[in-house]
């Protein structure tokens, strides 16, 4: 009787030492396909080994080429699109995420108001999703109802220009829209007209409107302006330049809103003399490390942050894997995903926390055309 007991108890001891073990990670990432093979895969991440495990492929969506994650973890929102880059609107898709499974339930979508429709983001109060739209060259905001859905675009703006380049600049292209850390602002990068457009965010209404301090700063001519990311600490925003294979970075004023450019790095070598393109940035959680990806070089810059901002190039290596899209960066800041789009892999890479350089795990996962990679909070 006694054994019995004991073992009982061992028995409930053990179970409740699991049940309060914090789960594995979750992360999604889209496959950029059309038919069945555009979906997006859910996989459990290991954060002592790097290792990611299928969960569970949705593949009611066709190119979800851009995804994000509510703050809530309770929604995620996609790019959906039979016809990417063609003549008929597309659509941003909203789904329930069901638990930690990494099942998707689909709620409705709405029209992004433009095609090539690339890139997306939800608010801090998980209220506005806004997107950028780069063939149709415009941004639009769409409200969230209470049960994570989507209403039609409450606010669409049109960008205006062109610049020096004739095959990728004789019209605006946005090509991303970031929020600010204090979601107040909404600043759209576009690499059609060489600028960052700076817009007033209302998330109760999804409302954009152009910002009156300062509606937009230029980068350099023929730059090409891609993504940017704001510092940990909301002062500074980097932003890397698809064209022109460099970063530059910005002082941030958060009350006003408004950026002064203090310095333009190159992404590669100073020997390279091929085609590439810059694609996606992001970095450390600490605010120590800058990362970008070189498409052609196929390759990661990897950049020191100094305390004034400043960047210095540590070194630049492969991406292992032919043209890499997007980055993660682990809310630890231990770990770097690298989805290599046309090499169809992503690469896990181990951050090493004093000097930024990288590490590889493992063998590069095997998937059709990542282009995405959202984290689950």
């Amino acid at each position: 009787m006694r054994l019995h007991i004991l073992l009982l108890t061992a028995v409930l001891l053990m179970s409740n030492t699991h049940s309060t073990q914090a789960a594995d990670p979750v992360v999604f990432i889209s496959a950029f396909a059309s038919g069945e093979k555009g979906a997006i895969h859910a996989f459990q991440f290991d954060s002592k080994t790097g290792v990611l495990k299928p969960l569970h492929r949705t593949t009611d969506i066709e190119h979800p080429f851009f995804l994000a994650v509510s703050p809530s973890g309770q929604h995620l929102y996609a790019i959906d699109a039979r016809q990417f880059g063609g003549t008929e609107n597309e659509f941003v898709a909203a789904f329930s995420i069901e638990g930690r499974t990494g099942k998707l339930k689909r709620l409705n979508r709405q029209s992004s108001r433009g095609t090539a429709s690339c890139y997306l983001t939800v608010d801090a109060t998980g209220k506005t999703v806004v997107v950028a739209n780069y063939s149709t060259g415009d941004v639009a905001a769409l409200p969230v109802n209470e049960d994570g859905s989507l209403g039609e675009p409450a606010s669409y703006i049109k960008h205006e220009g062109a610049s020096v380049d004739p095959a990728r600049q004789k019209a605006p292209y946005a090509h991303s829209i970031e929020i600010s850390p204090d979601n107040r602002f909404a600043l759209a990068a576009d690499l059609g007209i060489d600028k960052v457009l700076i817009y007033r965010l209302d998330p109760k209404t999804a409302g954009l409107t152009i910002s009156p301090t300062q509606s937009s700063t230029s980068v350099s001519p023929g730059s090409g302006p891609r993504h940017l990311t704001f510092h940990p600490n909301g002062r500074r925003v980097y932003l890397i330049n698809e064209l022109k294979n460099s970063v530059t970075f910005f002082e941030y004023e958060p009350k006003a809103g408004t950026l002064k450019s203090r310095q333009t790095i190159s992404t590669l070598p100073a020997d390279f003399e091929g085609t590439s393109h810059c694609a996606d940035l992001k970095i450390t959680p600490d605010g120590r490390f800058l990362y970008g990806t070189n498409r052609g070089h196929d390759s990661i810059a990897i950049y020191r942050i100094a305390d004034d901002g400043q960047l210095s190039l540590i070194r630049i290596q492969p991406s292992l894997g032919k043209g890499p899209q997007n980055l993660l960066i682990t809310p630890d800041g231990g770990w770097l995903l690298c989805a290599n789009m046309p090499g169809n892999n992503v690469v896990v890479f181990r951050i090493d926390a004093t000097t930024g350089q990288l590490t590889a795990t493992g063998q590069p996962l095997e998937m059709p055309m990542p282009s995405c990679i959202r984290w689950l909070p």
